[in-house]
């Protein structure tokens, strides 16, 4: 079963895929590079629309996104195939499979928020690999979860076209977007992207008030070049402001880089350091236990206000509101009364 795509052109007899900046190029019954997009009967077809490969139950810190409805359960899903290669992916046995090489749920947008509800989830999140390549089902599933209560969010790397974010990502309620590395050599060589349209992605979603929260995956030999953090740190005080968390987490070794050794506690630790020293207010140490880089402090007051261990949510102080019960600051992000004090962080699959 397929369903009709949307960010398309022909060129001839061919067809050009528009929802990324990689524009593939499709003969009659050729597939794009995420393989979930096909030329199929002279139009375009997403083999992905309604039938997630994995559906599982999450705390909403594992996206991560620790500052949008903390210590709640989020309903993640993902599909076969992606839009980038990264040669560290750490979910490749999804991204770089083939949909039907995998076990789908058959899911409808409208029972997306149902299958939350019923599972005690307060929002859905599109995840694990990138939502990018399936944004049809987005949209509409999305838009299902809003009109029921249910907040959606997305997980990705940002390299989308300008027509599909702008249909997208304002159906989202947050977004973690992982900003992969700071310098085009890392993002041609390991991704097989271009760096520019990720950064465009990053301000637009930020200048339009979306919930954004940034990830960076740092790995030793490749993007941990203290002179490119601080390139990157710089940028993001610059352009998007200090309010937004950046999650340095740990590598370990995976998928093409087996030879690459974990990633240092000590260079996660020291570049959250350096981040903070740029005016960062919300910097996250992940995939590592460090508990002050675990922490979420007032920038006023400096009263912890939620503490975790991995991904669950031992203390939150926040109140409802959004603000800090020591001096009242407003703490940036989404609170309200479906955040928890606690979570115990557990997680299950459902396919």
């Amino acid at each position: 079963m397929t369903h009709p795509a949307r960010y398309w052109h022909r060129e001839g007899e061919r067809i050009v895929c528009t929802a990324c900046p990689r524009l593939c190029t499709m003969s009659e019954g050729q597939h794009g590079f995420c393989y979930v997009r096909k030329h199929e009967d002279g139009r375009l077809v997403s083999l992905a629309y309604g039938k997630p490969n994995a559906v599982a139950v999450d705390p909403i810190e594992k996206k991560p996104l620790w500052h949008f409805l903390p210590g709640t359960t989020i309903l993640s899903m993902g599909t076969a195939g992606c839009n980038l290669g990264c040669r560290f992916c750490q979910n490749w046995d999804l991204s770089k499979a083939k949909s039907h090489h995998k076990r789908a749920l058959e899911l409808a947008p409208e029972d997306v928020p149902a299958l939350a509800r019923r599972e005690g989830a307060a929002s859905v999140a599109f995840t694990y690999n990138d939502p990018t390549i399936y944004p049809e089902y987005v949209i509409d599933a999305a838009r299902a979860a809003r009109a029921a209560g249910v907040a959606a969010v997305g997980v990705t790397a940002g390299y989308i076209s300008d027509a599909a974010r702008a249909d997208m990502y304002p159906e989202l309620d947050a977004l973690n977007i992982d900003l992969k590395g700071f310098s085009e050599r890392f993002y041609h060589k390991l991704t097989f992207s271009h760096l520019q349209p990720v950064l465009e992605t990053i301000e637009w979603s930020v200048k339009r008030g979306l919930w954004v929260e940034l990830t960076t995956l740092v790995i030793p030999g490749h993007n941990d070049d203290p002179e490119e953090l601080r390139a990157q740190f710089r940028w993001i005080a610059e352009h998007v402001g200090p309010d937004v968390p950046l999650h340095l987490t740990a590598f370990h070794p995976d998928y093409k880089l087996q030879d690459v050794e974990r990633t240092p506690p000590e260079t996660l630790i020291r570049a959250r350091d350096e981040a903070r020293g740029f005016g960062l207010r919300f910097v996250y140490t992940g995939n590592i236990w460090d508990r002050v880089g675990s922490v979420t402090a007032c920038p006023s007051c400096d009263l912890p206000l939620i503490e975790r261990r991995w991904h669950a949510v031992a203390a939150n102080r926040v109140k409802a509101d959004g603000t800090c019960p020591g001096c009242a600051r407003q703490i940036p992000g989404v609170f309200d009364a479906r955040s928890q004090s606690t979570s115990g962080g557990r997680r299950y699959h459902l396919l």
